[in-house]
């Protein structure tokens, strides 16, 4: 039997779990810059979020975009050094923009963390079926992983306990926690470091499947992680520019939806 950690957790589509949250959230942290935005404002905002979710690595960089759309929607507004920026600029030059906003408007990783965890637990608790109603998985994962002849592991940006919930309740799926690497298990490349080291894994296939093509270059650059086959989902969050770099990487394989199901069953 071949062991696959690790399955990437499908997100679902636009206007999904991730976009709402941001939303949400982001009106939290800064009710004042939400006050008397409309709803074209809102929608177009949450739209925009779908087109530059692929550069989310951590849920909680989705109250920066959320502001920073917000930003370039009504200038007025705007609190950072940031002109002129398109959604275009943002998927480009995400990584050097962060610590910019950041420092401009005088936040923090770690709260914003709890923030966007919080928001999520609240409304889980109040409105399960309308947080459950937020998400899908990609059409045949969810049998895919039922029915799975391979040991999985999740190894997500997701805290552990959102996971395991939309994995239950929305699939009908049950992964044992151990099998769940979440937000807090340190960075991805040393958990595929760790799962290889187990013992029930020795003289095994590995494959780790993974929609941040910045992750996989990740894996490339760590000589240790060698015996990985690599897989870019093309229906997740990555940029056909980003599929066409993958293509020319032969470590990286383009996975199709379809042909991700057909291997796990």
């Amino acid at each position: 039997m071949e062991t696959k950690p690790t399955c990437r957790l499908p997100k679902g589509r636009a206007k999904g779990e991730n976009e709402l949250f941001g939303w949400r959230a982001a009106k939290v942290r800064w009710p004042a810059l939400f006050d008397g935005v409309d709803s074209t404002t809102e929608g177009w905002i949450v739209d925009q979020m779908y087109i530059v979710r692929p550069v989310v690595e951590t849920g909680y960089e989705n109250l920066l975009l959320v502001r920073l759309l917000l930003e370039m929607r009504i200038p007025s507004i705007r609190k950072s050094s940031v002109e002129g920026l398109t959604v275009d600029g943002i998927l480009e030059n995400w990584h050097k923009l962060k610590p910019v906003i950041m420092e401009e408007w005088a936040e923090n990783r770690d709260p914003l963390i709890d923030l966007f965890g919080k928001v999520r637990d609240e409304w889980l608790e109040k409105d399960l079926p309308t947080w459950i109603g937020a998400n899908r998985f990609y059409p045949g994962v969810a049998d895919a992983l039922k029915f799975a002849s391979s040991r999985l592991y999740i190894v997500t940006t997701k805290q552990s306990r959102f996971a395991d919930a939309l994995l239950r309740e929305l699939a009908g799926v049950i992964i044992p926690p151990e099998r769940i690497y979440g937000l807090g298990s340190g960075p991805k490349v040393e958990v595929l470091k760790q799962l290889q080291k187990k013992p029930e894994h020795q003289g095994l296939t590995l494959h780790f499947v993974e929609d941040r093509f910045a992750t996989l270059k990740n894996v490339i650059k760590e000589p240790e992680l060698d015996g990985w086959n690599l897989y870019l989902g093309d229906w997740g969050y990555n940029t056909r520019k980003e599929r066409e770099e993958a293509a020319t990487i032969p470590r990286i394989r383009l996975l199709e939806l379809s042909d991700f199901s057909k291997k796990l069953k």
